[in-house]
């Protein structure tokens, strides 16, 4: 028997629909006790997966909304057991008198993630797709939104799945071989084992290849604007997060610490980070404030070098273009076109791939400035779902990448089977760990915290 939870499942905003969210055994039980259905049913009654109408009852039996009632019996549900919505009016007064009469007919307060960690444990979802739901939830790009639905619909779990699998019908078979001698079951045969390392490690490699692009996708781009003060390096960061974020004035030297916002530009999250102006001199605050511009263009994956095109170039533009020119990524915006340009932006040209005309003021060249940021990241060709995002996925890749690496390796140069399927073993140890097969209670607990309630 699995007590019965509840939850509110939307925000504590109001709005025009708030959901209240049920789960185990007692569902009915508890739905007869606050909710009166229009046709007069009770709850085990009713058509699943049909929306009631019917009304929502406080501890009191006093009606408090006019509410829609929908069931999802065991086991076709979100966690596999009895559930059931509750869709009211989106006040949060409602909601949280709906959810003291749930509690008060026996339902028990969900915690973080509790519906999601039953699905989990009842084995509607491995830990691949558990931990998509949050990256779904948290998405800030489609492409983020695209990657998270893909592995929630088994995408990596497949992927991972197809490599465990192999695996362990090689160990399987040899194990038999070794316990059963008598029996006729056909040896594991030493191109087999080598056709099936060869094959996860080619598919592992892919898998910890593509974390890094994950985690830019997930975590945003490291990106800094970088120039000499009055450049427009603030005007700029407004006019792309699209509301003024950085003080701007005609004073130089305004901005004397770095300023960071994530926004999506072409499709690109992006951490955009805005530095105090390059240049010797100034005041103590201002000098700790260039200096912190230094550090964060050596940590910039994407630098954009923000110049004032209405000036010829300077010492101190210089100098902000050897800074930008060491990050991965270079983007040249020449600012302030809608001034007279003095700026030689054809020198410029020869020196820089990306040269772009911009002007923070009026928008004037940011769609272009967009696409060269997309270009130079790409989505590319990996199908979506396909990425590691998190950190403990790559770990567990990474292990069993080494793993299966050592296991290739020693049949190579003829090591016995039995230290070949050792290694084995440890590489279906940490695939087991990737997607839920073989993971820690604490760690099931650690990564479902990460949920807010109702979900």
């Amino acid at each position: 028997m699995s007590e019965t939870i509840a939850a509110i499942a939307t925000g504590q905003q109001p709005c025009a629909i708030g959901i209240l969210r049920l789960s185990g055994d007692g569902v009915c039980a508890a739905l007869d006790a606050v909710f009166r259905a229009g046709n007069g049913k009770p709850a085990a009654q009713q058509s699943p997966r049909a929306m009631v109408l019917g009304d929502l009852l406080d501890e009191t039996g006093q009606v408090i909304d006019n509410v829609l009632c929908v069931r999802f019996p065991a086991p076709h549900s979100y966690t596999g057991e009895d559930c059931a919505e509750l869709h009211c009016h989106g006040s949060p007064i409602v909601l949280d008198a709906g959810l003291r009469a749930l509690l008060a007919a026996g339902c028990r307060q969900a915690g973080a993630g509790e519906f999601t960690k039953r699905a989990f444990l009842n084995g509607r979802m491995d830990l691949i797709q558990a931990e998509s739901v949050v990256d779904l939830i948290d998405a800030e790009t489609a492409e983020q939104a695209h990657n998270a639905v893909c592995q929630l619909d088994g995408a990596l779990s497949r992927t991972v799945a197809r490599i465990y699998d192999g695996l362990m019908d090689m160990a399987a078979r040899f194990y038999a071989v070794v316990d059963y001698p008598d029996e006729d079951i056909e040896d594991v045969q030493r191109e087999q084992m080598l056709d099936t390392l060869r094959t996860a490690q080619n598919d592992l490699e892919t898998l910890v290849a593509g974390f890094s692009r994950g985690r830019l996708m997930k975590l945003g781009v490291p990106t800094v604007l970088l120039g000499k003060p009055n450049a427009g390096k603030s005007s700029l960061l407004n006019a792309l997060l699209g509301y003024d974020r950085a003080i701007v004035t005609d004073i130089a030297g305004t901005t004397r610490d770095t300023v960071e916002e994530k926004v999506s530009v072409g499709g690109v999250l992006l951490r955009l980070i805005d530095t105090a102006g390059i240049r010797s001199g100034g005041d103590a605050v201002e000098a700790l404030g260039v200096e912190r511009s230094r550090e964060a263009a050596k940590r910039a994956s994407l630098a954009v070098l923000v110049l004032d095109g209405s000036r010829s170039l300077t010492a101190e533009d210089e100098e902000a273009m050897a800074l930008a020119e060491a990050a991965p990524h270079l983007i040249v915006a020449v600012n302030k076109s809608d001034l007279p340009r003095r700026l030689d932006v054809g020198a410029l040209a020869d020196r820089f791939d990306n040269v772009l005309s911009v002007s923070a003021a009026t928008g004037e060249g940011l769609d272009a400035l967009a696409e060269a940021i997309a270009a130079q990241f790409p989505a590319g060709e990996t199908v979506g779902g396909a990425l590691l995002t998190n950190a403990r996925q790559a770990d567990a890749a990474n292990r069993a990448l080494s793993a299966v690496a050592e296991a290739r390796s020693a049949l190579r140069i003829g090591m016995t089977a039995d230290v070949v399927l050792t290694d084995c073993e440890a590489a279906l140890e940490a695939l087991g760990e990737l997607n839920g097969k073989r993971v820690r209670d604490d760690l099931v607990e650690t990564i479902f915290s990460r949920f807010c309630v109702g979900k």
